[in-house]
């Protein structure tokens, strides 16, 4: 999921959503692996005299009624499926225009397609194949959980285990909460730490480790009963078990996951990712147009969205979730730590009908049921400056299908992975999925600052110039330093010194592009503290999501 001030936070906001309207298309399912599975069964019944009114051909009921659905998937339906994921692949990429995609699909512990389509970047040559490396942004959280899971499994730690075990610094502005939330609090997003906290001092340079620190300021939701997508509240869970591992995340990720698996072309750091020769670029949609503008750096938050791979060992990765963690004829991940990430542990969308389905979110993975009962697991990810990816499986199918785009998200890799998981489970295609997901996307290209519109045709006047100049400072960001060339004013924020010039708007309201490559939009830096004179305080729209925005004059 990347994003900066106010503006930013909004879209971020609005791509949680997306993401999860997504994942209640494309849930997934913990039942057993066999086609079989998913066949119209009867529930057990222990009375003899019920299972006497079966009829003779009637198969033999299964042990527990919540493990079959009541419509069944032929293995002719899945490999019709499979045989029209390269038409539907084609189809998606000519309508969306992203420039390169890769699609895999696994069925039955096997790899049954895998192809790339388009290019790795516009006005280049070079074809997308399946051995291509692309960027996953949020996918990473579900490879991320697989990898706790491993651990778990090790005994390096449980799920249940306080995070403050192993961060005996870490904190959160309610000390009672500070010491209860655990791994699984943080990789399920109840934590109550709120929606994107810490993603905009990402984009100024700040650390993971500062990040973290940062989270103990943000006002807490009521915990573990409310959901909220957090990428470094996520990435603090994974810390806590490279601390407890006694490696760094990256590496443990590599030991635990990556080298058992043979997923060789997979890593948590951006400099692997810049190291393979067969890598994609990100583009960024520019009002419809894609284009090369920004790269986008994830190893602050690489738990959350730091992971680049291919579609060929995320396969595998596939195969493994889908087998309850069985490689190669042995038990990699313990089936009961796999399941735990696999099943619901918040509810993330509560249903608003009494005929509707609710959303759940486990640990790093979306679990949903689909309009035919059947249980899907899956997750988006989305870099706003030009990746968007998706998966999801159907275990009463064993069926997994992973897509990659290197385009900003335009639901591209959802519409793919949705009209197969339809095809799959009924053989129909229930909607036009490009159609529905393309605008709720479309959402996050919206700016909704208040200096997005033209500037009054006549503004009020500013202060002079000198009056805006100093050092400001609040705790979350440490110190904003405004300085001044000639009629120009530049404000420097982050540990990095970045820095963008200023364009007056009305009175003391200015605006900027924000610093850092980030791909954000124009937004509001605003002056304050009485009505004439040196100004007291800064407030940049950026930070300001959840009143950390504002900065007090210190010189």
């Amino acid at each position: 999921m990347n994003h900066r001030r106010r503006s930013r936070q909004i879209r971020t906001a609005g791509l949680t959503v997306a993401l999860l309207l997504l994942a209640a298309c494309t849930g997934v399912n913990s039942g057993p692996s066999t086609t079989t599975s998913a066949a119209a069964l009867p529930p057990a019944d222990e009375s003899a005299a019920s299972n006497a009114e079966l009829p003779p051909d009637a198969p033999t009921p299964r042990a527990d009624p919540d493990q079959y659905s009541a419509v069944p998937i032929p293995e002719t339906q899945i490999t019709a499926a499979i045989d029209k994921v390269d038409s539907v692949a084609q189809d998606v990429l000519s309508r969306s225009g992203v420039p390169g995609m890769a699609v895999a699909v696994v069925h039955g512990g096997q790899v049954v397609f895998a192809k790339g389509y388009g290019v790795r970047e516009v006005g280049k040559p070079e074809p997308v194949n399946e051995n291509t490396v692309f960027q996953l942004a949020s996918v990473s959280k579900s490879i991320g959980s697989t990898v706790v899971a491993h651990a778990v499994s090790d005994g390096i730690v449980a799920w249940t285990d306080p995070v403050v075990k192993y961060l005996p610094d870490f904190q959160l502005s309610d000390p009672a909460v500070t010491q209860m939330v655990t791994i699984g609090d943080l990789y399920s997003h109840r934590s109550g730490i709120p929606t994107t906290a810490g993603d905009d001092l990402e984009g100024i340079g700040f650390t993971r480790e500062q990040i973290i620190d940062k989270l103990r300021l943000f006002p807490l939701r009521p915990f573990r009963v409310s959901y909220g997508y957090t990428n470094f509240g996520m990435t603090t869970g994974g810390q806590a078990v490279a601390t407890a591992a006694g490696m760094p995340w990256e590496e443990l990720s590599a030991k635990e996951l990556y080298e058992p698996l043979g997923m060789t072309s997979t890593s948590s750091t951006y400099a692997d990712f810049l190291a393979r020769p067969d890598r994609t670029t990100l583009h960024f949609n520019d009002s419809g147009a894609f284009k090369p503008l920004y790269i986008r750096d994830a190893d602050a938050q690489s738990p959350a969205g730091g992971v680049s791979s291919n579609v060929t060992d995320l396969a595998k990765w596939m195969n493994m979730n889908l087998a309850s963690g069985e490689v190669a004829g042995q038990q990699l991940i313990d089936p009961k730590a796999l399941q735990a990430a696999h099943t619901p542990q918040i509810t993330s969308v509560r249903a608003e009908g009494p005929d509707a389905r609710s959303r759940f979110y486990g640990y790093g993975f979306n679990i949903e049921t689909t309009s035919t009962g059947h249980v899907k697991w899956g997750h988006s990810g989305a870099f706003y400056v030009g990746a968007g990816t998706a998966f999801a499986m159907l275990p009463a199918a064993d069926v997994g299908i992973v897509v990659l785009t290197n385009a900003s998200p335009v639901g591209a890799a959802e519409a793919v992975t949705t009209t197969f998981s339809d095809l799959v489970r009924t053989g129909t295609v229930e909607r036009d999925w490009l159609g529905y997901y393309g605008p709720i996307f479309q959402t996050l290209f919206v700016n909704h600052s208040s200096v997005a519109e033209p500037a009054p045709a006549s503004p009020a006047p500013a202060r002079d110039i000198a009056d805006y100049v100093g050092t400001y400072t609040n705790d979350y960001a440490g110190d904003v330093v405004v300085t001044a060339s000639g009629d120009t004013l530049t404000v420097q924020v982050g540990p990095k010194g970045l820095n963008a010039p200023l364009t007056h708007y009305d009175g003391d309201v200015f605006s900027w592009l924000a610093p850092g490559g980030n791909g954000d939009p124009v937004s509001a830096v605003t002056f304050g503290g009485g009505a004439g004179g040196a100004a007291q305080t800064i407030q940049i729209e950026i930070l300001d999501a959840y009143g950390l925005g504002t900065f007090t004059r210190t010189g």
